[in-house]
């Protein structure tokens, strides 16, 4: 969702799904989310509404304490952790082709080729096309990185202290990895991840960073969000 300039010579694009109950994408065994209507207009003098969902429903971002014992939960992060440079690597084709498509340190390596090497603590986040499933069953299965990709990516620095993952599916695993080896590799440190993602066409190969919004839970394991692509004008 393309954004206008703002002020400073950038440009913002949302990143994030609506949240809407009968049309989100719950990742199994999640609670159901709810919106409820407590006052009206016409009765009260205002409008107001109940929000029920778990805090990786929807578009979301995730603490390491999610996966990592004795890891910063969301009210122990800084603005820092959550506003990061990124990248885009677009592995729809791959993933198409296979649904279950882990994406590899060749993917990564051959993103580089064209693009330059992948900034120091960055976001590194996959373009899988599983936004225009959201909604429906196909929505899961879906694609994700492999571990030997982030292994490669801690190791040599490109995610770093305080980097991490995005995906416009359900989670970085692939969705038959039960053990989430990945997301227990990547949600330790200072690191995060971006879940359903939304409008990554919006977002550019590189140059761009993210920004992550939402509520601070009280030892949270994270929260539902609205996540920014922040670009400069011309991106």
């Amino acid at each position: 969702m393309s954004g206008d300039a703002v002020p400073g010579g950038l440009r913002l694009v949302g990143l994030s799904h609506v949240n809407d109950p009968g049309r989100v994408s719950v990742y199994p065994g999640d609670p159901a989310p709810r919106l409820e209507t407590v006052a009206v207009l016409e009765r009260d003098g205002f409008y107001l509404r109940t929000v029920f969902m778990g805090e990786h429903t929807g578009t979301h971002w995730g603490a390491p304490g999610h996966f990592t014992p004795g890891g910063l939960l969301a009210d122990e992060m800084v603005p820092e952790d959550l506003f990061r440079p990124a990248v885009k690597v677009d592995v729809r084709a791959a993933c198409a082709a296979d649904p279950g498509y882990a994406v590899t340190v060749a993917d990564l390596q051959r993103w580089e080729e064209r693009h330059g090497r992948i900034p120091e603590e960055s976001v590194v986040v996959i373009w899988t096309g599983w936004e225009e499933r959201f909604g429906t069953e196909a929505f899961l299965p879906h694609p994700g990185f492999s571990p030997e990709a982030v292994t490669w990516l801690i190791d040599t620095g490109r995610l770093g202290e305080r980097g991490g993952t995005g995906t416009d599916a359900f989670s970085p695993d692939v969705s038959t990895d039960t053990g989430f080896v990945v997301s227990r590799l990547v949600y330790r440190r200072r690191r995060i991840s971006l879940e359903v993602l939304a409008h990554l066409a919006d977002l550019p190969a590189t140059g761009a960073w993210v920004l992550c919004g939402g509520q601070i839970n009280k030892a949270g394991s994270g929260s539902t969000a609205l996540i920014y692509g922040v670009l400069t004008v011309g991106m």
